[in-house]
């Protein structure tokens, strides 16, 4: 029987790979520009303690910092995508390790600033905030006032900047375990192929057609999670007490409160999407009692829940058939766009394949001066990375109008509206595909990839968002984070979103130590709303005219120098509202009806 093994880095063509260049030409010239910025570091010292002296001198501070900044980020993003071409690279993450230690050296030494700042009267910076001299910093040091109750004093701002790296100890130890140590074993997919079952083919096993490959998949992958249960479970608990310990020391009244703070996102928005959802959830049953009853099944596992209900229909295409499909699918959004994009695509933004020890998914990651490069491990038989490719190309598009529209301080959009970018392509592309389909076959087919994305995208995420919710409540409570109450936990929600009629395998209660997302907490709920957003806001474009296209590409050209809610709201839709969310879930039903009606 044949072997399908991953292939090493080095066995992938240099041209399906990404060209890092636009950062660092090669690993010296990364080492001189690390030199550099480590001996910059003790620039601040001269500035300590002066921050209240003049404008000027807080201006000077404020640019130094910002021209560290950038070299930091240059140099981070360059050691991170080295690190995820292969999670078992001694040698980049030798790298990446020094950069952490020398960003946190960099943070120690820049922690006097804000408490300095927030030490100046009231009065006197409001007179300061009027001056040429800081006018392009005034945006920036208004978000700082608003810390002003949760900021500390300069000797405990200083020791929380020493915990960075210390910080990022679970995140970074799920991260090994995940992508680099566990080790899955093989499945025989419905080709007769042997896989190698990983992070990446999971999903891929997961879309067959055949169901008793799904199963052995589904169960072969949980059984390593179940393994390691005591390890997860001590990691993510970690992961969540330093969540509810750094919101404790600022003062915020919870760790919901101090993740949404920096957005000024009211936390009603957060408890809204869940309250809207769960209005919802019988719709979402419906959906899986049609798609076991069109399925013939007996009775529906998660298994059964990610292969297309007409698996049958041939989906594939190559990185270049898929190119071409995104890009007619964007025309909507202009030559520009699409220009940049077909180049970035055509070229080298982009890492297309899986490899070994290569970081399991996709990303998007953006930069002030480099490339917005994009990981991928794109599988040409899955329609799923067609339209992850354009989601990701949504935010590498992002970051390209917002580095070219704003300066450095404010290009960098926040992870809220992040979300609103790629899901808006992924709404431009079903449009595109669901209007070319040559039958009514093929139109079913979008339609439920359609369902699919908004349960994944919207249900699911908000679930992943009650759980978060709830697991950082308990600790807060002071109950105990253990295997046992992680998996109630979880469970309890399971049943509830997934329905009295679907079967729920034991496994199933491992998941909750498999999310990524769940190490770096708070951050889900914005697939939710994002894609909500994109919704609304490609119907207006689709419909609309030049001033609806404009607003949009104003949003992509805004970064940050807004709030996300008014960058939003100026594009045209009001986040503050539960209509946006009550209008995507209407919207499943009208597809479930349609669906319905058409099978």
């Amino acid at each position: 029987m044949k072997t399908k093994p991953l292939p090493e880095r080095h066995q992938i063509k240099p041209a399906d790979t990404w060209d890092l260049s636009s950062l660092y030409p090669d690993d010296g010239a990364w080492e001189k520009a690390f030199r550099r910025y480590g001996k910059r570091i003790d620039g601040y010292e001269p500035f300590r303690g002066r921050l209240g002296e003049s404008p000027e001198v807080l201006a000077a501070c404020l640019k130094f910092d910002s021209d560290l900044s950038r070299l930091d980020e240059r140099l981070g993003c360059y050691a991170f995508l080295r690190t995820a071409e292969d999670q078992a690279n001694s040698h980049y993450q030798g790298m990446l390790a020094r950069y952490q230690n020398t960003a946190t050296r960099a943070e120690q030494a820049a922690s006097f600033i804000r408490p300095e700042i927030l030490g100046i009267a009231a009065g006197k910076m409001q007179k300061w905030l009027a001056t040429e001299a800081l006018a392009p910093y005034r945006l920036m040091l208004e978000r700082i006032l608003r810390f002003k109750k949760h900021t500390l004093s300069k000797k405990e701002e200083r020791l929380l900047a020493m915990q960075g790296e210390m910080a990022q100890a679970a995140s970074k130890t799920f991260r090994q375990l995940n992508d680099a140590d566990l080790r899955f074993g093989h499945v025989t997919n419905e080709r007769g192929e042997r896989i190698e079952l990983s992070n990446a083919t999971f999903s891929q096993l997961l879309h067959s057609p055949k169901r008793s490959v799904r199963r052995t998949a589904f169960h072969q992958f949980y059984r390593q999670f179940q393994a390691h249960e005591n390890t997860l479970a001590a990691t993510l608990s970690s992961s969540i007490q330093a969540d509810v310990y750094y919101a404790r020391a600022r003062g915020f009244e919870s760790s919901v409160a101090a993740a949404l703070f920096p957005d000024q996102v009211p936390i009603r928005v957060y408890d809204n999407l869940i309250a809207a959802v769960k209005r919802h959830l019988p719709a979402v049953h419906r959906y899986f009692d049609f798609r076991r009853r069109k399925m013939r099944l007996k009775d529906i596992h998660v298994y059964d829940t990610y292969v297309p209900i007409l698996s049958h229909l041939s989906t594939r295409r190559t990185w270049n058939e898929a190119t071409k499909t995104i890009l007619a699918a964007l025309q909507p959004l202009g030559k520009e766009y699409c220009r940049v994009l077909e180049k970035g695509l055509r070229g080298r933004w982009c890492d297309r394949y899986p490899n070994r020890g290569k970081q399991s998914g996709a990303f998007s990651c953006g930069s002030f001066d480099g490339d917005p490069y994009i990981l991928m491990n794109y599988k040409p038989d899955v329609l799923e990375d067609v339209f992850t490719l354009a989601h990701e190309a949504g935010h590498s598009m992002h970051s390209y109008f917002s580095a070219r529209n704003q300066p450095v301080e404010y290009y960098d959009y926040t992870i809220f509206v992040a979300e609103v970018a790629s899901t808006f392509n992924e709404q431009l592309l079903f449009q595109y595909l669901f209007h070319r389909a040559r039958n009514d076959h093929q139109r079913a087919y979008l339609i439920n990839r359609e369902l699919d994305s908004i349960r994944a995208t919207i249900v699911r995420q908000t679930m992943f968002a009650e759980f978060e919710r709830q697991t950082h409540e308990m600790a807060e409570a002071g109950e105990p984070l253990t295997v046992q109450s992680f998996q109630d936990t979880y469970r309890r929600l399971l049943q509830e979103y997934f329905g009295p009629d679907f079967v729920l395998d034991d496994e199933l209660a491992w998941e909750c130590f498999r999310i990524p997302h769940f190490y770096r907490a708070f951050y889900v709920y914005k697939y939710a709303t994002g894609l909500s957003a994109a919704i609304a806001l490609s119907q207006r474009v689709l419909q609309g005219g030049r001033q609806e296209l404009d607003d949009y590409l104003g949003f992509l050209k805004g970064g940050c120098s807004k709030d996300p809610l008014d960058l939003l709201r100026d594009a045209g839709v009001d986040m503050t509202r539960p209509e946006p969310i009550e209008t995507a879930l209407e919207h499943f039903e009208e597809l479930l009806e349609e669906l319905e009606q058409r099978l």
